[in-house]
């Protein structure tokens, strides 16, 4: 089946409400990793609190390799933050019996790179151990001016957003899926997608349609008969046959999400009506689902919806700042995505393309 680009996929709150701006330079998006721990001082591993400025998480690892006189698989990081940004993020560098070089400091002057603390820590971060991120955006243009912004700032802080995948997962005019849809035609291999971009630019297309299909129901907050449910802010989830009053209350307050599938290998728990979603998911897009199940990705479960946590709205006669925290793997692009037309925001035009990423 082929895709038509960009897809049409459907908003919460009726579309954005003018044209805006954001990133005019990297400092109107700032990005900070939130962690559940601390390093606990001593191990085999430094981990470093790193802010980097209009430079891809990477290219960031290759430097600190460098800066550390180890290879770039020595590095290990938690997510992957936004080039045309500042962000803020932990990075562990394997140093077993021996300190970082003293040059290291001084390979980074004059670098988009700043050290802001080390300390060391008995194991390598792995990838997706963060909590959220927390982001201050600068937005500025008619959309700033629009009398309409703070009550539907207001409207999302109070429903929440649809967790769709941001444009950046699909590439300059969806080529990423492209790009998965052909890997996965001939059988997918790892070493002609070492970073596993190609899955989950696949996952992340079928999961975007299945939330577009629930959004247009008008169920994407609802509990449907059959649905499996998360519990905000964790990864907990469960299933229920019919949800009850208290179920549907507790949905409402943004205590719990409905779920929709992370396509792959094993069987899917929701049922009846929230089933019924992802049969027909399955029956329109064969080729990519049965793509995804050869190459032994397993099936896994994402919330629809993400609740805007620690928010505010202040604006001044040069635009606005948007600050609020996400949960890990949520995208900034899909909350401007509700407020702003701006092209980045298309799956068209990503941000990556605009960035020369």
């Amino acid at each position: 089946m082929s895709v038509d680009w960009p897809p049409a996929w459907p908003y919460a709150h009726g579309g954005p409400l003018a044209a805006g701006e954001y990133r005019g330079m990297p400092e109107d998006f700032v990005v900070e990793e939130r962690l559940d721990f601390e390093p606990e001082g001593e191990g085999e591993h430094l981990w470093l609190w790193v802010e980097k400025r209009d430079l891809t998480t990477l290219e960031l690892v290759r430097r600190l390799a460098r800066a550390c006189d180890v290879t770039p698989r020595d590095i290990g990081f938690s997510g992957m933050k936004d080039r045309t940004a500042v962000t803020r993020q932990w990075l562990s560098v394997h140093l077993p019996g021996r300190e970082a070089p003293e040059v290291m400091a001084e390979r980074l002057a004059g670098t988009p790179v700043r050290l802001l603390k080390q300390r060391r820590h008995p194991r390598k971060l792995k990838r997706g151990v963060h909590r959220a991120n927390r982001f201050r955006l600068r937005i500025s243009g008619p959309v700033a001016q629009h009398p309409g912004l703070e009550a539907r700032w207001q409207w999302l802080c109070e429903h929440g957003v649809p967790n769709y995948f941001g444009p950046q997962r699909f590439g300059p005019q969806g080529r990423n899926l492209e790009r998965a849809r052909a890997t996965l035609a001939r059988g997918w291999r790892k070493r002609d997608d070492r970073e596993g971009l190609m899955l989950s630019a696949a996952r992340s297309y079928l999961f975007n349609e299945l939330l577009a299909a629930r959004l247009a129901d008008g169920s994407w907050a609802t509990p449907l008969h059959g649905d499996v449910l998360m519990l905000d802010g964790s990864a907990s989830i469960f299933s229920v046959e019919q949800p009850d009053p208290a179920l549907m209350a507790r949905a409402a307050h943004l205590d719990l999400h409905p779920t929709g599938v992370l396509w792959g290998i094993g069987a899917s728990s929701a049922r009846d009506e929230a089933g019924a979603y992802e049969a027909r998911l399955g029956e329109r897009h064969v080729e990519l689902c049965a793509g995804l199940e050869r190459a032994g990705v397993r099936l896994a479960r994402r919330a629809l919806r993400i609740r805007l946590t620690d928010a505010s709205l202040q604006c001044d006669a040069e635009g606005c700042e948007l600050s609020f925290e996400l949960p890990r793997g949520a995208f900034a692009t899909s909350v401007l995505r509700e407020l702003m037309d701006h092209p980045t925001l298309s799956p068209g035009t990503p941000l990556t393309e605009r960035n020369g990423q």
